[in-house]
C-alpha cells in the first residue's frame, strides 16, 4: 500500500473514533499484513488514560474464546502495536463487508472495559487463480457462429478493486471473449465463436486465458484453454437455476441433502451424459459437502458450524461427455441452534482476600459469552445467595465478583464460590465456574480468658517458684495475631511472676498468712496483632494458714528474773476463780485454738484449769496447815496437725483474812451457759468444716470484724495486728483487749498486781504490745 492509500486509510479511521468514542469504543482502521509491533496508534491517548499508570491498572488487550490476540499494548507508552500476522482473507474470506474484529481493552482499579474496533482493510496480496490450470473443450466444426461456450472464473481471495476485475485471451482467429453477468451479478468469461471451424483444416487449438485484477500493481493468473474439434455435439448442458438458495441448520448429520442440481442436455449419447462438479472449492470447506458427480446431490458430510461461518457460495458446473459445460452457484445458509453452552473466562482474580475489605471490592473479573445468537445468546449469570458476594454487571459481557457484606475469618475461611451462566435458548444451556476465596485474618477479636474471675486457696509458706494458678486467653485470630502475651501490674511484681507465655503465676517469695491473708491480682492477656488487642482477669488468691507459730504466754509475765504472783483468800470455796492464764497464737482457725492442762503442781488435786480458757478454779476449799505458796506449770498447746505449745508458771499465794469476792464464784447458771456455749461453738464448726467455700467467707468476716468484739480467748489479731479468737467456756467479762494494752477489770478494782481473785496494795495494767 502507497503512502497514499495509507493517509487515506488513517483518515478514515479518525472519522470512525469520533464516532465512536462517545460510547467508551475506539476505532482504527488497520491494513492487512502489517510487520509485527508496528503501531496501531496511541490508544492511551485517544481514550484519555494515564500512561504512567497502565501498569498498576494492569491494562491488558481481551479476546473471546480462543481467538488470537492480535494487537497488544505497549504498557511504557500507551501505543497499540500489531502482535500478530493479521490476514484479512484468512479472516473474513471472500465478504466483500467490512472485516472488523472485536477485542477489549480491560483495566483495573478501578474496572474499566473498553471496546476496540480493528477494521481490517485488504490490500493487493493475491493474485487470480484457476481451480483448473487446463481447460478442456469438445466442440463440433459444424458449430454455428456466435455459440457461447462458458469458462471457469478465476478466483482472488481479495475484494473490491484488488479481486478479478477483467479476463483477457491470447490472440486468435477463431474465438473471442466476452463476460457473461448473472442474476447475482457474478460474471463469468465465455469463449465466443467468431470463425467456422475446420477439422480437417485444424483439428486442436490452444488459447491462454488470464484473469487481472485491479489492484496497484496489478497481479494475474492464466489458464490454458485446449479445444479439440470434434464431428458432433450440438448442445450444451443447461441448469434449471442459475442460483440455487438452500438453508440448513448447524450440526445437521452427515448425509443430509442440500439440494439436487439438475441440468439437461439435448444430445443424445456420451453427448447427453452430465457429470456434475464443484467448479472452486474453497478450502474451508473442502470435505464438508459433496455433489453426486451422478445425481448432482449436495450432501453435508461434515457438520456445518454457525458460528464459523453463517453463509457459504460454492460455484458448481455440469459438464456433457463432449465437453461442454455450464455453471451455476450454490448459497447455502447455516440456520443457528442453541448448540453452544455459554463460556465463563476468569480474567482475573485475587484469591487471597483480607477479612477487613470493604464491601464493593472487586475480587474477580469474569469474561461471560455465548457464541450461538439471538435469544440462544442471550445470558444471565448468578452466584448462590448464602455468601457475602454478588455480581455487578457495568460492562457488556462482563461481571464483577464484589464483596457485597462484611468477612469473618473466623466464622468462614474460604469460600468456592460457583458462577452459573445461563442462556435463553430452547432449552437452555448452561455452564458453571468455581473460583476459590481465602480469606486472610486481621487483628479484630481481642483474647478471652476462660474465666473472667479466678479463685485459689494458697498454703504459707510455699518456697520461691511454686506455681500459684496457670491462666489461659484465647483468640479467635490466627498467625501473629492470635499469639498472646500474659503479663501482671507492677504492684504484684514484688511477690508474683508470670510465664508470658504460658499464663504460668509463681511465686517470688514465701506468703506469710499472718502477714496477708488475701491477695488480688488483674493479668492482662495481650495479643501481638497491629494494634494489639488486650483483656484482663482476675485472680483472687486465699492465703491459707499454716500451724507455723507457737502459743506465746501474755499472762502471767514470764520475764528474766521476775515472775508475777497471784493472791488467793484462804476461805475460798470451790471453783472460786483464782487467775487467768492469758495466751495468744498468731495462727488462725484450729491452728490457734489453744488447749491448756497442768502438767505439775505443787499440792496435786487442789486447783483445776480450764481446758479451752484458761482459768484457774479452786477444786476444793483450801485446808489448814497447806503450803502457802503453790506454783504450776501450765502447758498450753494449739490444735494444729502439728502441734505447738508453750509452757507458762504460774504462783499462787493463799493469804488468810481476805474476803471472797462472790463475783468470781461459779454458779450453776454459769455452768449451763458455758456449756451451751461449747455446745454452741462445736456445731458452728461442723457446720462450717461441710463447705470450704463457707468457711472462707465467714473466715474473712469474722477476721474483720473481731478486733471490736470482747474475747475470753486466744485472739489473733489479722494484717499486722491480733485478731480476737473466742474459746469456749470464757467467763464474762474476764478480760478485754483494746488496741493498746490489756485492761484488766478485776485488777483495777480490786488494786491487785497482776492478778485476779486476790488483793494487793498497788494496782496495775498489763500492756498488750500492738505490733508483735
Amino acid at each position: 500500500m502507497t503512502n497514499t492509500r495509507c493517509e487515506r486509510f488513517f483518515l478514515f479511521f479518525s472519522i470512525l473514533f469520533v464516532a465512536h468514542t462517545a460510547y467508551g469504543d475506539v476505532s482504527y482502521s488497520v491494513p492487512e499484513e502489517m510487520k509485527r509491533g508496528s503501531v496501531i496508534g496511541n490508544i492511551a491517548k485517544d481514550l484519555g488514560l494515564d500512561v504512567n499508570r497502565l501498569s498498576s491498572r494492569k491494562a491488558r488487550i481481551d479476546t473471546e474464546g480462543n481467538r488470537k490476540r492480535y494487537c497488544d499494548i505497549n504498557l511504557n507508552t500507551g501505543e497499540l502495536i500489531v502482535a500478530e500476522r493479521i490476514d484479512r482473507e484468512g479472516l473474513c474470506g471472500k465478504k466483500s463487508a467490512p472485516c472488523v474484529l472485536q477485542f477489549q481493552l480491560l483495566l483495573e482499579n478501578p474496572l474499566k472495559v473498553y471496546s476496540l474496533l480493528l477494521d481490517i482493510q485488504d490490500i493487493n496480496d493475491n493474485s487470480p487463480t484457476f481451480e483448473n490450470g487446463q481447460i478442456e473443450l469438445e466442440l463440433l466444426e459444424s458449430t454455428d457462429l456466435g455459440r457461447r461456450f462458458p469458462l471457469e472464473s478465476a478466483h482472488d481471495p481479495d475484494i473490491g478493486a484488488n479481486s478479478v476485475q477483467h479476463y483477457q485471451l491470447s490472440e486468435n482467429e477463431y474465438f473471442a471473449l466476452e463476460m457473461y453477468t448473472q442474476v447475482d451479478r457474478n460474471a463469468y468469461p465465455e469463449l465466443v465463436l467468431k470463425k467456422p471451424l475446420d477439422r480437417e483444416n485444424q483439428a486442436d487449438h490452444f488459447l491462454t486465458l488470464s484473469g487481472v485484477d485491479g489492484g496497484r500493481p496489478f497481479r494475474s493468473g492464466a489458464a490454458s484453454i485446449h479445444i479439440h474439434v470434434l464431428d458432433a455435439n450440438d448442445n450444451v448442458p443447461v441448469f434449471g437455476q442459475s442460483v440455487y438458495k438452500v438453508s440448513v441448520q448447524e450440526n445437521s448429520p452427515r448425509g443430509t441433502v442440500l439440494v439436487k442440481l439438475n441440468a439437461t442436455d439435448l444430445d443424445s449419447g456420451i453427448y447427453g451424459e452430465i457429470s456434475y462438479s464443484f467448479n472452486h472449492m474453497p478450502d474451508k470447506m473442502r470435505g464438508v459437502v459433496e455433489v453426486d458427480h451422478v445425481t448432482g446431490e449436495v450432501k453435508v458430510m461434515v457438520a456445518l458450524d454457525y458460528e464459523q461461518a453463517s453463509s457459504h457460495e460454492l460455484d458448481l458446473q455440469a459438464k456433457d461427455g463432449g465437453g461442454q459445460s455450464s455453471h451455476c452457484k450454490l448459497i447455502i445458509d447455516v440456520i443457528d441452534v442453541n448448540d453452544n453452552s455459554p463460556v465463563i473466562v476468569v480474567k482475573s482474580t485475587t484469591s487471597i482476600v483480607p477479612e477487613d475489605a470493604s464491601p464493593g471490592t472487586m475480587v474477580a473479573l469474569l469474561h461471560v459469552y455465548d457464541l450461538d445468537t439471538g435469544t440462544s445468546g442471550w445470558v444471565t449469570c448468578k452466584i448462590s445467595d448464602d455468601v457475602p458476594f454478588k455480581l455487578v454487571s457495568e460492562v457488556k459481557n462482563y461481571f464483577m465478583l464484589v464483596i457485597d457484606g462484611v468477612l469473618d475469618r473466623e466464622k468462614c475461611p474460604h469460600y468456592n464460590i460457583t458462577m452459573t451462566a445461563v442462556d435463553a435458548g430452547t432449552p437452555p444451556l448452561f455452564s458453571s465456574k468455581t473460583v476459590a476465596i481465602t480469606i486472610t485474618d486481621v487483628n479484630d477479636n481481642p483474647p478471652i480468658f476462660k474465666h473472667s474471675d479466678y479463685s485459689i486457696k494458697f498454703v504459707e509458706n510455699q518456697p520461691q517458684g511454686t506455681l500459684v494458678i496457670k491462666v489461659r486467653a484465647e483468640d479467635a485470630d490466627e498467625g501473629q495475631n492470635a499469639r498472646i502475651l500474659y503479663s501482671l501490674p507492677e504492684d504484684a511484681a514484688s511477690h508474683l511472676s508470670i510465664n508470658a507465655e504460658t499464663g504460668e503465676i509463681f511465686t517470688l517469695r514465701p506468703f506469710d498468712y499472718e502477714s496477708s491473708t488475701h491477695f488480688h491480682v488483674q493479668v492482662m492477656a495481650r495479643d501481638e496483632g497491629r494494634p494489639s488487642f488486650t483483656s484482663t482477669c482476675t485472680v483472687q488468691i486465699f492465703i491459707a494458714d499454716q500451724n507455723d507459730n507457737a502459743p506465746v504466754v501474755l499472762y502471767p509475765v514470764q520475764l528474766d528474773g521476775y515472775l508475777a504472783h497471784d493472791i488467793v483468800p484462804r476461805a475460798a470455796p470451790a471453783d472460786y476463780l483464782v487467775t487467768k492464764v492469758v495466751v495468744i497464737d498468731a495462727d488462725a482457725g484450729y491452728n490457734a485454738w489453744l488447749s491448756y492442762r497442768i502438767v505439775k503442781a505443787t499440792q496435786p488435786n487442789l486447783f483445776s484449769i480450764g481446758l479451752h480458757c484458761g482459768e484457774i478454779r479452786t477444786l476444793r476449799p483450801f485446808a489448814e496447815g497447806e503450803e502457802i505458796k503453790q506454783t504450776l506449770i501450765i502447758s498450753v498447746s494449739d490444735n494444729g496437725l502439728e502441734s505447738l505449745s508453750a509452757t507458762a508458771t504460774v504462783n499462787i499465794i493463799i493469804e488468810d483474812g481476805l474476803p471472797i469476792i462472790d463475783e468470781l464464784v461459779a454458779h450453776d447458771t454459769d455452768k449451763l451457759h458455758g456449756n451451751s456455749d461449747l455446745t454452741l461453738y462445736l456445731i458452728m464448726a461442723l457446720a462450717a468444716m461441710s463447705s470450704l467455700f463457707l468457711v472462707l467467707i465467714i473466715a474473712v468476716v469474722y477476721m474483720r470484724l473481731c478486733r471490736y468484739r470482747y474475747i475470753c480467748f486466744n485472739t489473733l489479731q489479722k494484717d499486722d495486728q491480733y485478731n480476737s479468737f473466742l474459746t469456749t467456756g470464757s467467763w464474762k467479762r474476764d478480760f478485754r483487749f483494746g488496741s493498746d494494752f490489756v485492761d484488766l477489770d478485776m485488777l483495777n478494782k480490786r488494786g491487785t498486781s497482776l492478778h485476779v481473785g486476790g488483793h494487793s496494795a498497788t494496782r496495775a495494767k498489763l500492756l498488750v504490745p500492738h505490733k508483735l
